[in-house]
């Protein structure tokens, strides 16, 4: 590009500028006369973020940084098209942006700065309801990722979001889920507002109480994004999430009346009372020592609360979800539980497993003193 036609559209940029952002111009054109590309993409990339910068991102990026993409970092070059591609008229135009945006960057040596592209295309694509187009780019997008042995967090963060925001949209809750937490995983939950990070905890509490799939939901109570929903409107939300991951039956009785605030919820009531059901089974089992996991239907009936005829179906499907692992008597109408799945345990359950500890230690120790008793003499000092 002609340096005289640079001088007079960033002069022109300038006077079009907040006056206190004029002053960036002259550094701007400094560093591309001076053909500084790392520095010019670092001041560019700040104006940019500038929310008073917003009318100017696209003419700049037009008609200015276009001219030297090639010279500069590519995953930065998609980055303030990203930016720029905020000042699109309507998505339609911005697909089309963003589609130039990730040809150009569909080179073998910048297959990450590709990806970032192509995840922002599709993220267009969900809004304008082409589920189909966003999936296509997200499966090409995740078959590149694959092959990376390391990559920005910005990247992966971009892929996991738009993906999870497919999955939302077409009401898979587990595929939701994984993408959600992963998506949270790559970036600083400060970055988020309060009440991003509080819609964000409050659909994936509802995606892991009505998936099928999820029946433990250790990695979402342990994570800080939770407690957004603490002391807020949405806080039995978060107390629902606890008791169903103790069994713990009286107090989603309690907590029942709020379901009707969350439609989704509502929705799958008959299928939340038995996903409570079958967590208060597993609770039951675990709270009972491995040598005492024979237990009648009369017993587990008493403990979930479910109908005698209907205990037998409960069993085969922790069985069949993997929650437990054993066998069923039918004739003796006794489950014979010899494993359970792990999960995350509050403060109760951890003080039950102490408990637990006290009485297996005292029952060794009794153990030693009864075969030093029978033993006598035959025991060496």
């Amino acid at each position: 590009m002609d340096p005289e036609v640079v001088s007079n559209f960033l002069s022109e940029q300038r006077e079009n500028a907040p006056e206190d952002l004029q002053q960036r111009f002259l550094t701007i054109e400094d560093y591309w006369d001076r053909k500084l590309w790392h520095q010019l993409t670092d001041v560019l990339v700040d104006y940019f973020i500038s929310a008073a910068s917003a009318q100017q991102r696209l003419p700049l990026f037009r008609h200015f940084i276009l001219s030297f993409a090639e010279k500069i970092n590519q995953l930065k070059f998609v980055s303030l098209g990203l930016l720029a591609a905020t000042q699109c008229s309507d998505d339609q135009e911005r697909l089309s942006f963003l589609s130039d945006l990730a040809t150009k960057v569909d080179k073998p040596g910048s297959q990450d700065a590709y990806v970032y592209a192509l995840a922002a295309v599709s993220d267009v694509k969900l809004r304008l309801q082409d589920f189909a187009g966003a999936r296509k780019d997200l499966d090409t997008a995740e078959l590149i990722l694959d092959k990376f042995d390391s990559v920005e967090t910005e990247v992966h963060a971009a892929f996991y979001r738009t993906n999870a925001n497919y999955y939302q949209a077409k009401a898979e809750f587990g595929s939701y889920y994984k993408s959600a937490l992963l998506y949270l995983a790559c970036i600083d939950l400060k970055s988020l507002t309060f009440e991003d990070a509080q819609s964000r905890a409050y659909d994936l509490s509802i995606a892991a109480l009505v998936s099928d799939s999820i029946y433990n939901f250790g990695e979402l109570l342990l994570h800080p994004i939770l407690d957004s929903l603490s002391n807020t409107q949405h806080s039995w939300l978060r107390d629902l999430l606890f008791a169903f991951n103790r069994g713990d039956l009286n107090a989603y009785n309690v907590l029942e009346v709020n379901i009707s605030k969350a439609p989704l919820l509502n929705e799958h009531k008959a299928f939340l009372w038995q996903k409570i059901s079958l967590s208060a089974l597993t609770e039951a089992v675990f709270r009972r020592p491995p040598h005492d996991r024979a237990m009648t239907f009369q017993t587990i009936s008493q403990e979930t609360k479910v109908q005698p005829n209907e205990i037998e179906i409960l069993i085969m499907k922790a069985l069949s979800l993997g929650l437990l692992k054993g066998s069923i008597d039918q004739v003796a109408e006794v489950a014979r539980i010899n494993w359970v799945q792990p999960k995350v345990l509050d403060m109760k359950q951890i003080d039950n497993m102490r408990v637990r500890l006290k009485d297996w230690d005292s029952s060794v120790n009794n153990l030693g003193n009864w075969i030093e008793g029978v033993g006598k003499d035959v025991w060496a000092a």
